[in-house]
């Protein structure tokens, strides 16, 4: 049975006529808003900030810690845990030297985001050198190893008994925000040839336990594959951002990878809406069907106060979330025409506990930074 939002456009009050733009004179916008930026939507036009609280307590407080700082040098797929849920877990481990082992991760399908370091793949299906700001999709099931020669930090969020694909671009057409030609696969080259043929252990992760599989070679040893399965590589400088001057658009344009209960954004650098009534930090909005989670990699992060490279804000769903006072005032001010930042956003559709490594970096005054000076 077909099912629909009940829809019946409504205006009641003041109002501007366009959402996020010509906003009636000392009022602040609120979106309410289902199916994270998809659904119904209303806006609600305040006399004061929707973020300007005294206090908050409790769980449902936004939250900030160092991820960067609880990064263990560890193993790949027991790295630190950040945030979890049934469908999607969220980590961060460091690599200073070559792997001694294989990894498989049969659990579902993970998404590397390297923070920083540099040095070579080798998977199944080749060798594929990797950089800062590169996305790595390793397939479900698919053994691989790390041989660093920067050391190593990454992201890494699993997509549970799941899978990522790319976002359906609709009238933006398949080559919007990056061409398909972008992505990058591993090669059977000289490399991956010539490595090391002796003993080789897998460390298989299933269902969060480990098993493992001892060969008296090397399993890496493909001469060919063919088949529209395999690694691929995007780095964030390849991607372009669908923007406009007149209307700062919801954070779901940024949409890099799906799951089948969470996305995954990546915000880069573009120029700032230019139309004197527009918007220019991001909207009031209350986005009550999605949790948020944003990795800061590099830059300055102009909706945000006192964060640095390497840390995670979350903010879960069931409050207004919207940009600090300064960043806000800035905007207002028109005071910069581009931003700078570069950041990794998750919104889960289902509510993310915050594990024990996160707690141990948190900053508890971060819900106190909305507070007016």
């Amino acid at each position: 049975m077909t099912r629909n939002w009940i829809e019946f456009p409504k205006v009641e009050g003041q109002t501007s006529r366009q959402a996020h733009a010509d906003l009636p004179q000392g009022t602040y916008e609120r979106e309410i808003g289902r199916d994270g930026f998809f659904g119904p939507a209303a806006h609600i036009y305040h006399r004061h900030p929707p973020t300007g609280w005294t206090s908050f307590e409790g769980p449902l407080k936004p939250r900030a810690f160092d991820a960067k700082a609880a990064a263990g040098s560890g193993t790949p797929l027991d790295g630190a845990a950040l945030l979890t849920n049934a469908h999607c877990a969220i980590a961060i481990w460091s690599c200073n030297a070559a792997m001694p082992h294989l990894v498989r991760d049969a659990d579902g399908d993970l998404l590397l985001f390297v923070h920083q370091g540099a040095g070579d793949l080798f998977c199944d299906f080749g060798h594929m050198p990797y950089r800062d700001g590169d996305y790595i999709l390793l397939p479900r099931g698919t053994m691989w190893r790390l041989e660093p020669s920067v050391p190593t930090t990454a992201l890494q969020i699993e997509a549970r008994n799941g899978g990522f694909k790319l976002p359906d671009r609709g009238l933006l057409g398949p080559h919007a925000q990056f061409d398909p030609a972008a992505l990058e696969t591993p090669a059977l080259d000289e490399k991956f040839a010539g490595q090391h043929s002796g003993e080789w252990s897998v460390r298989v992760k299933r269902r969060d336990q480990f098993s493992v599989i001892t060969y008296p070679f090397n399993p890496l040893d493909a001469v060919g594959w063919k088949g529209n399965l395999a690694p691929v590589k995007l780095n964030w400088r390849d991607i372009r951002p669908v923007m406009s001057h007149r209307y700062h658009l919801p954070p779901s344009v940024h949409a890099t990878f799906v799951a089948d209960r969470f996305v995954v954004c990546t915000f880069v650098p573009r120029p700032i809406e230019s139309d004197p009534g527009a918007l220019k930090v991001p909207f009031f909005h209350s986005n009550d069907d999605f949790d948020e989670v944003i990795f800061y990699h590099a830059g300055d992060f102009f909706s945000r106060d006192n964060i640095r490279p390497g840390m995670v804000t979350f903010h879960p769903s069931g409050f207004t979330h919207g940009p600090h006072p300064k960043a806000f005032a800035t905007g207002a001010k028109a005071a910069r025409t581009m931003t700078d930042e570069v950041a990794v956003m998750v919104d889960t559709r289902d509510a993310l506990d915050m594990e024990a490594p996160a707690r141990a970096q948190e900053d508890p005054a971060y819900a106190d930074s909305w507070k007016s000076k």
